[in-house]
């Protein structure tokens, strides 16, 4: 039983139909809350400025074959290997006959706008720009899909959820192997192009490279509900949804929600539980769905013997200079027992293996050796225990570098959080991660 006929769709001139509700989410207010003053300035001023010099675009095609029985935890498109069990294990368990290569893209005008009012010294600008970016994205992936759906309704097929390279279970750095697989060269219709760094990162940075599985087994799909592509996928009014969609931030909230049916969210913090030493439905600096992703995607988590917990998290920035280009860091933090606290005993930060993007930062140049030195030296909140996070009031620089102390101490705190969300979320005796 197989997939046809094949499938070639684009989208040079994509429409763009941003959903307020997903742009806020991802601004990082609460579900609910309605913008105003300088805040809804900033919004309403980033959606005109996209409107008028945006060029976003998608394209889609599906691949001439897939093979599942290559290797463990590997998957084979058009000849092509990828050590993906986590893209692997869907497709196995739908019996997709076939997959379609997805690429979209906001365009270079936006991420070229926001360096500018960097530089220019608009941080409020150019965050909300950034994060209009990322919404476009966002919804572009949903358009892409319903594309996608149209086709399937009419062939009898289903489309599986979409799954990227840096996913967990897809190394970054098999991004360059699926660029060259969706072959962007074929169309001289698209407004631009997607080219993929060295450390697997894309630019321009508001794109995205996947993969949809596609299986003729409807009822199989339907069944399973893991495998329904809607309750991931945002678009309004669609005619082909299976399921309602289930926001991460809602899936969240049911997971804080407290013991007397309130929310842990929006209300406020909540003291920690009996035996608890952290705070649970805590506020944080960014969204809990920013958590969410960065916990399940940045952070890991390892619980010694001796009860003491390793936390690892990978932070992917870029240099302020050099065009941007990309960098990243990894942290180290170690803490006490839980029973003791979850007391920060060890804290550390250095480039990520491999990184070569810190040479660029302006600061590295002029003196390496003191730059670093800063670096390795910093052990904020040391000696305290985690929760302690909550209250510390620290530099808020956004920044992608490492070159100012405010900078720094805003990745820590970026870093402390994510580790404070996941073991607030995941908090018991017998927690343990690798």
């Amino acid at each position: 039983m197989t997939v046809a006929p094949l499938l070639e769709l684009a989208a040079p001139r994509a429409p763009v139909a941003v959903e307020e509700s997903e742009y806020r989410r991802l601004l990082g207010f609460p579900r609910g809350h309605e913008l105003s003053g300088r805040a809804l300035e900033l919004a309403e001023w980033a959606r005109r400025w996209y409107a008028v010099h945006g060029r976003p675009w998608w394209y889609a095609r599906q691949a001439g074959s897939l093979a599942l029985g290559v290797g463990a935890g590997t998957v084979e498109i058009e000849g092509t290997t990828f050590a993906a069990p986590s893209l692997r294990e869907p497709l196995a368990a739908a019996e997709a006959t076939a997959v379609a290569l997805v690429a979209v893209s906001a365009g270079a005008q936006c991420e070229e706008e926001a360096r500018r009012l960097w530089e220019e010294g608009k941080p409020d600008e150019y965050f909300f720009l950034e994060v209009f970016g990322s919404a476009v994205v966002e919804a572009l992936v949903a358009a892409a899909a319903f594309g996608l759906c149209a086709w399937a309704d009419a062939n009898g097929v289903a489309v599986l959820p979409h799954y990227s390279p840096g996913y967990p279970g897809w190394d970054i750095a098999q991004q360059a192997k699926l660029r060259d697989l969706v072959d962007l060269e074929r169309r001289s219709d698209l407004p631009g192009d997607v080219r993929v760094l060295e450390t697997g990162m894309l630019r321009p940075k508001k794109s995205l490279l996947a993969v949809f599985g596609l299986t003729p087994r409807v009822e199989r799909v339907q069944r399973l509900t893991t495998l329904v592509p809607c309750t991931n996928c945002s678009l309004p009014a669609c005619r082909y949804r299976r399921a309602p969609y289930r926001h991460p931030l809602r899936r969240l909230e049911a997971v804080h929600q407290a013991p007397d049916g309130g929310d842990g969210g929006d209300g406020g913090a909540r003291a920690p539980g009996a035996g608890s030493p952290l705070t649970r439905g805590a506020r944080y600096s960014v969204g809990p769905d920013v958590l969410r992703r960065w916990a399940e995607r940045r952070l890991s988590l390892e619980v010694r013997g001796d009860r003491t917990v390793e936390a690892r998290f990978r932070y992917d920035g870029t240099t302020c200079s050099n065009m941007g280009r990309p960098l990243a860091f990894e942290y180290l933090i170690r803490l006490a027992p839980r029973e003791e606290g979850y007391t920060i005993t060890d804290l550390h930060c250095a480039p990520a293996p491999g990184d070569t993007g810190h040479t660029s930062m302006c600061k590295y140049l002029e003196d390496p050796d003191a730059l670093m030195r800063d670096v390795a030296a910093e052990q904020p909140l040391l000696g305290h225990p985690l929760d302690a996070v909550l209250g510390w009031r620290r530099g808020m620089s956004a920044a992608g570098c490492f070159c100012e102390a405010s900078s720094r101490e805003h990745k820590w705190g970026l870093a402390l959080e994510t580790l404070h969300y996941a073991l607030a979320r995941d908090d018991a005796p017998d927690l343990h991660r690798s």
